[in-house]
């Protein structure tokens, strides 16, 4: 058996066990040390969050079984990308990869919030009331398959190791957990960790009602990038205590807390006024 073999064969198991290892460290960490007292209902929250992660795993383990490990072993076999082209070695190919594909990422997620068709989409993630564990999930099925062609566009062109998308998946899924997390750091903690990594109180002035706010912070592993394209905010103007979550003109719990009108989010309503990186002085609806 091929390492690429072994790779594909245990990739979900992998990533299934570090998904829920996580999620449940992430869950107990929000029921101990809460940064905010949540405003809806937890178990309708979860209840249909979850019931969403579950639908989109349905849906791309039908439309796309090999995933995104398939893609990588069919690129390495062939040559196809800079890494196979220039014979990179494998520890360098690994590191690249998965810093190239989380700045992609960070790219991809400033166009989801530029573009009003792939913002109706996006905003099925900013719509949720609270902000814990289960938002570094919820994402409109739409969205998860158009992200996932651009990862296999992305894993052709660099021609990434099956391991570096293995472990860059794993990375991707935990740190989301971990930076959606109602968890409570130490201040001296976070500031160190945010030099490196997006942190929950870093990535949380992301999901404010304040349009200037939810335009920054557009990271989700590595902090580097909203530093260097200047997208970066420290603090919501509110408070971590004060800020609201969420989007303003979507507050009805049937529409963004049960999963019929999470999924029929994306067709309701129109998108005005929504630019890239757009930074307003006042409070406003982002929707």
């Amino acid at each position: 058996m091929t390492a690429s073999e072994f790779i594909a064969q245990h990739e979900l198991g992998v990533r299934m066990g570090f998904f829920i290892g996580v999620f449940m460290l992430i869950a107990v960490w929000e029921s101990q040390a809460p940064r905010r007292s949540l405003t809806a209902s937890k178990v309708v929250r979860w209840t249909n969050n979850l019931s969403l992660v579950i639908l989109n795993t349905l849906i791309l383990r039908l439309l796309f079984p090999a995933a995104a490990i398939g893609v990588a072993i069919f690129a390495t076999t062939r040559g196809w990308g800079v890494f196979n082209v220039f014979q990179v070695p494998l520890p360098v190919a690994v590191v690249l990869s998965v810093v190239a594909l989380d700045f992609i990422i960070y790219l991809q997620h400033r166009l989801l919030h530029a573009v009003p068709s792939l913002w109706r989409v996006h905003r099925v993630h900013h719509a949720d009331p609270d902000y814990d564990v289960t938002t570094g999930s919820r994402f409109h099925p739409i969205e998860i398959i158009l992200s996932l062609l651009i990862k296999f566009a992305a894993i052709v062109i660099l021609g990434a190791p099956p391991l570096a998308v293995v472990i860059f998946e794993v990375i991707l899924n935990a740190m989301s957990m971990f930076n959606h997390g109602n968890i409570r750091l130490p201040l001296g903690a976070d500031r160190v960790l945010r030099l490196l990594v997006v942190t929950p109180d870093m990535h949380r002035v992301h999901h404010s009602v304040d349009s200037r706010e939810s335009n920054s912070n557009f990271g989700f592993c590595l902090s580097i990038w909203d530093r260097v394209f200047r997208t970066f905010i420290d603090q919501p103007r509110e408070g971590h205590q004060g800020m609201t979550i969420g989007i303003n003109s979507y507050r009805e719990p049937r529409l963004v807390s049960w999963l019929p009108g999470i999924l029929a989010l994306p067709f309701l309503g129109e998108v005005k006024g929504y630019g890239l990186n757009r930074r307003e002085s006042s409070t406003r609806d982002s929707g």
